[in-house]
């Protein structure tokens, strides 16, 4: 049986992300800690968060040992790992709120404001939104394996003020729009990122963590 470690760092909602994968699957083994040597031997990681990027970076920074233990079995090991929300953020280099905090490197890319096109669109970006699959991920066929048997006209719940902003498109997987494109999922090699919450995303969001437990990268 599998062992999916969701981080308690004190932020995210993670009673719902935990209730989310035990839904999905019954022979996972979903476990809450704030314990690096946990992460060492865990099958899969999960990374939530919620707040601001300095605020969730500094929280994995408090707990000793949690930044060596996520590069061990994330970079080193290619442990699979997803990041939700803020979460997937703290994968880029650098986050921008609230001066320039450093992330923990595993995508080229910065967490800047969003700033829409459209002035009466309000920030935060919050509210059920739809995804626009890149030209990789358009056909079912072609696409990422955690984005397979997924519809394009699906919606998915965000809570957001700042966004992944990419240096190289082949990591972005898929879009949504608000005022201008954002990056709605990311990846590359064994990690992953959803900015909405795919635990508070209803059917659709369960389809996507149930693959994320079927991924074998």
């Amino acid at each position: 049986m599998e062992t999916i470690i969701i981080i308690d760092y004190g932020s995210g909602n993670l009673r719902s992300a935990a209730k989310a994968f035990e839904h999905v699957s019954t022979d996972t083994t979903v476990k809450i800690s704030n314990r690096p040597e946990d992460l060492l031997n865990a099958d899969r990681i999960v990374l939530p968060g919620q707040g601001a990027f300095r605020d969730c970076m500094n929280g994995l920074s408090a707990i000793d040992g949690m930044i060596d233990a996520l590069n061990e079995s994330v970079i080193k090991k290619a442990t699979p790992f997803l990041g939700i929300c803020v979460g997937m953020q703290l994968m880029a280099a650098r986050g921008m709120e609230h001066g320039v905090t450093a992330g923990l490197d595993w995508i080229e890319g910065d967490v800047i404001p969003i700033k829409p096109n459209d002035k009466s669109l309000k920030i935060p970006h919050m509210g059920w939104n739809e995804l626009h699959y890149l030209s990789a991920n358009d056909q079912q066929d072609n696409r990422h394996f955690v984005l397979r048997n997924t519809d394009s006209s699906e919606n998915f719940y965000f809570v957001h003020s700042f966004m992944f902003q990419c240096i190289y498109n082949h990591n972005c997987l898929a879009m949504t729009e608000y005022g201008g494109l954002i990056p709605a999922i990311i990846g590359r090699d064994n990690m992953i990122g959803m900015q909405f919450h795919p635990e508070k995303s209803h059917k659709a969001g369960l389809k996507l963590l149930s693959n994320f437990l079927d991924w074998k990268p």
